[in-house]
């Protein structure tokens, strides 16, 4: 499984490396806040991919990259979205969370993000979203992340 948070996703390289990954049976939910080139939900190609976007309070900046590596899960915070300039014209930090405590966190905060059903857009294989309808009991993340700090 790759968990991805980012607010941009236009390389061409990552995106068919992701579209190889989805064609190997590897799950993949993308969290993207603004562009995203890949195409998710194509027979054959993306059908194990979902990318959504959430359209909260507060404007997302972090970026988080999380791998199952088969059963040696490993967690990264980055600078660095997956754009073309980022990759190769740029100088880019993209680090490796080696405290369990903090990689736990970053997962679970993940987690939470694909578990939202009050700001959250799931981009379809045409290039259009749509708003995820909410359920009897709603979940917004970015409250929940609120009333995590305030305890």
């Amino acid at each position: 499984r790759i968990m991805a948070k980012m607010n941009a996703l236009t390389d061409p390289q990552l995106i068919q490396t992701l579209y190889d990954a989805s064609g190997a049976g590897v799950q993949i939910d993308l969290i993207v806040r603004g562009i995203c080139c890949l195409r998710p939900g194509i027979p054959g190609i993306s059908d194990n991919i979902e990318v959504r976007s959430i359209i909260g309070r507060f404007l997302e900046h972090s970026r988080v990259y999380f791998f199952e590596n088969d059963g040696n899960p490993e967690v990264f915070a980055s600078s660095a979205d997956f754009l073309p300039r980022n990759m190769f014209r740029r100088v880019e930090v993209c680090f490796p969370m080696v405290q369990k405590k903090l990689a736990d966190r970053l997962r679970e905060d993940l987690e939470a993000i694909l578990r939202d059903d009050v700001n959250a857009w799931i981009l379809q294989s045409n290039g259009t979203y749509i708003r995820v309808e909410a359920t009897a009991h709603p979940f917004e993340a970015q409250t929940s992340f609120l009333e995590r700090f305030k305890r």
